[in-house]
């Protein structure tokens, strides 16, 4: 096999570093030369940590010499988003504000995923301060293409992981979701990404030492990117990992797998949330996923309306757009040449409310989460599109309010998920017109086992569609 391990899955790379079939070094190093033959034309690693990597598979191979046992993703390679913290290397943020903001200690998924035996390869692109637009283009690293289609953006804000995964840089990718961070990149990349449960993986997203406040601490989660679902349930039970990590006292040591189903689970087929205009392509997606499902058994009926949903995707904006607005006048000036634009765009759209009004909107939260509990009881899996239309252009969402609101509509229902704080998993519906086209499986609270499972179900038909050559 040689060089081409970095077409390997990481569940293979792992058992064969583990059996001593390759070195952990080998591994690194066929996937540091993808790097450099790739990164040029997909610009999706930042900070390539290419010496330490290194330095650290070669630990990983004496170990196991000494008859260590390793873990189940030993020697597994992953980047890791550019707000995710990496010790000893600046989380820039890909901001130049903070480019020489070296963390002092790793953030507590990549903790976890280096106890699993991952070593992190790089930092990945993202939008500048996670605020300036979906495309990912960051003020001091420009934009990241997607390398299916130089036209269209790989998404974001975790854009740099779907593209380095997708392009065979790395096995995993290491993001965030607060509104389909994880999903959107995942869906345009052609790869799996899961958006966990608010509160299932011990995170750590403070920037200096303060905490974030409310919104920015229930709706952004840490979340895997993958080829396939097996290696993203790897990294899921990596990061879920036992016990509580006491730098994140919210996180809650659920086990990964809660007892098997005692019959076939009802999927509720949602193709138009909110009566989207949900585009043919999209839409043959979602479908291609339902009969894989209902092949496999699963009962699979068109669902009603989602409950509450336009309340869940206004008070979503409140809660956000209110949390921005006082900080704003500095957060601005950090965002680099038009990095403004999406965020103020949102502000006009949705306006910030006086304390009387969100603190309200805590309650309407709690009141929404409890009518999808009760939905949920019904539809324990829900299927959806990621985004309703094509991929889209690099950076329309800024350029106009026209393409804000394009974009913002084909969102709707990863904004909604994430602010209700269920599961959901991204996994490939297909390929057409010559681009990928992703749908989510969404689960109940901490039940992102039955979502992996139906999302392996859908996979095992579509096939696994990564990796893939830079085109454009």
């Amino acid at each position: 096999m040689g060089s081409a391990w970095w077409r390997q899955e990481a569940a293979v790379l792992a058992a064969a570093v583990r059996a001593g079939d390759v070195t952990a070094v080998e591994v690194v190093d066929s996937h540091l030369e993808r790097v450099a033959d790739v990164n040029p034309a997909v610009r999706a690693v930042t900070q390539l940590l290419a010496d330490r990597a290194r330095t650290q598979a070669a630990d990983l191979d004496r170990r196991r010499a000494a008859g260590e046992r390793l873990g189940p993703l030993a020697g597994v390679p992953f980047t890791v988003k550019e707000c995710t913290a990496v010790e000893g290397v600046p989380t820039t943020f890909g901001a130049v504000r903070f480019k020489d903001h070296v963390a002092p200690y790793d953030a507590p998924p990549v903790t976890r995923l280096r106890a699993a035996g991952a070593i992190p390869l790089g930092h990945s692109n993202m939008p500048t301060m996670i605020l300036a637009g979906v495309h990912t283009r960051s003020e001091l690293f420009g934009d990241t293409w997607n390398p299916w289609d130089r036209d269209v953006t790989p998404g974001g804000t975790s854009g740099g992981d779907g593209a380095a995964v997708a392009s065979g840089m790395v096995p995993l990718g290491l993001g965030n979701d607060s509104g389909g961070s994880v999903r959107l990149p995942a869906a345009f990349c052609g790869v799996a990404g899961l958006k966990s449960t608010t509160g299932r993986f011990p995170a750590d997203h403070r920037l200096g030492p303060d905490d974030p406040s409310l919104a920015s601490q229930v709706f952004v989660v840490d979340g895997p990117l993958a080829r396939t679902v097996r290696d993203l349930r790897l990294s899921f039970e990596a990061l879920a990992g036992p016990g509580a990590d006491p730098r994140d006292p919210r996180a809650v040591p659920v086990p990964t797998r809660l007892g098997e189903a005692t019959g076939p689970l009802r999927v509720g087929v949602c193709p138009r949330p909110n009566g989207a205009d949900t585009h043919p392509d999209v839409r043959a997606a979602v479908d291609a996923a339902a009969s894989a499902l209902s092949d496999a058994g699963y009962e699979v009926e068109e669902a009603p309306d989602l409950p509450r949903f336009q309340d869940a995707l206004d008070a979503y904006s409140a809660m956000v757009m209110t949390e921005f607005s006082g900080s704003w006048p500095v957060i601005r000036t950090l965002l680099g040449e038009d990095g403004h634009r999406y965020i103020e765009m949102s502000m006009e759209e949705s306006a910030p409310v006086e304390l009387v009004e969100y603190l309200r909107l805590t309650g309407v939260r709690l009141g929404i989460q409890r009518a999808w509990a009760q939905y949920q009881e019904r539809y324990p899996l829900l299927l959806g599109p990621v985004f309703t239309q094509r991929p889209m252009a690099p950076g329309i969402e800024s350029e106009s309010r026209e393409g804000h609101g394009f974009v913002g509509a084909a969102l709707a229902l990863c904004s909604v998920t994430s602010f209700v704080g269920v599961p959901a998993v991204t996994v490939a519906g297909g390929v057409f017109g010559g681009l990928p086209q992703g749908v989510q499986l969404i689960g109940r609270f901490f039940r992102e086992d039955q979502c992996l499972d139906a999302a392996a179900v859908v996979e095992e038909r579509v096939g696994v569609l990564t990796p893939v050559e830079p085109r454009g």
